[in-house]
């Protein structure tokens, strides 16, 4: 069922809980999470292991779903979507990005970038050029043709960038996506991340334990504590 909201906001969490497990009292992951994101903020969920933080972003990728609570993203009530729809909202809306960049390692640089458009049945001469477009925007123009194996871990997180943003989502979901990598190469990551985002309307949600990279990167920054929303501050709000 679409879901009625100002056109401006993208995310919408409404007291959102993930409980595991069948103990008395319940194991709650995530407890009575509230808030937005408007389209093209950049939000940080920063906390420590096992705060929620990334069980939180789960929720918001469709990869799980809450106990009790709803998300909506872009007009779509995740919990109301069958498989298919969930299938469809990440193609469709989401580009993610892991710590662990998650690259198909028999394939080169280039058709790890193309795939979400293979997906999308985009024409081959499309998409190539667009995947192209795409690695030359991060700096990897002279890559394209190495497999991951041959990138260091800064070039294979710059091709996971590229390829989250192949089919220009509203939404961009990054997991610790410089906790593999030195502060000069995080800081190069999330200047591509800043570029990609700030002059469009790509939201984007950053789960981090730095607190530093939070400010630096974020518009907003979410404190998460033992599963709940602990504090929300601007980067002004040090």
């Amino acid at each position: 069922m679409p879901h009625k909201a100002n056109n401006n906001v993208l995310v919408e969490l409404t007291s959102v809980s993930k409980s595991y497990g069948n103990l008395h009292p319940a194991v709650n992951a995530v407890n009575e999470v509230s808030f937005i994101v408007s389209r093209g903020e950049r939000v940080a969920l920063l906390g420590k292991s096992g705060s929620g933080k990334s069980t939180l972003l789960n929720m918001i990728a469709g990869l799980d779903r809450p106990t009790v609570g709803k998300i909506c993203v872009a007009g779509r009530i995740l919990s109301e979507l069958s498989a298919t729809a969930i299938a469809d909202y990440r193609r469709e809306c989401v580009g993610m990005i892991f710590q662990a960049y998650n690259l198909i390692p028999w394939r080169t640089a280039l058709q790890n970038v193309e795939l979400p458009m293979v997906f999308d049945r985009r024409e081959k001469a499309e998409r190539t050029a667009a995947a192209q477009e795409a690695l030359a925007a991060v700096g990897l123009t002279e890559r394209m043709g190495h497999r991951p194996s041959e990138l260091s871990g800064g070039e294979q997180q710059r091709v996971a960038i590229a390829r989250a943003l192949m089919n220009g989502p509203e939404l961009l979901l990054a997991d610790e996506p410089t906790g593999n990598l030195d502060s000069s190469t995080a800081e190069d990551i999330l200047e591509s991340l800043r570029r990609f985002t700030e002059n469009s309307q790509t939201a984007t949600i950053l789960v981090t334990h730095d607190e530093e990279l939070a400010y630096r990167f974020s518009t907003r920054v979410l404190h998460m504590l033992d599963g709940r929303l602990d504090h929300d501050s601007g980067v002004g709000d040090v």
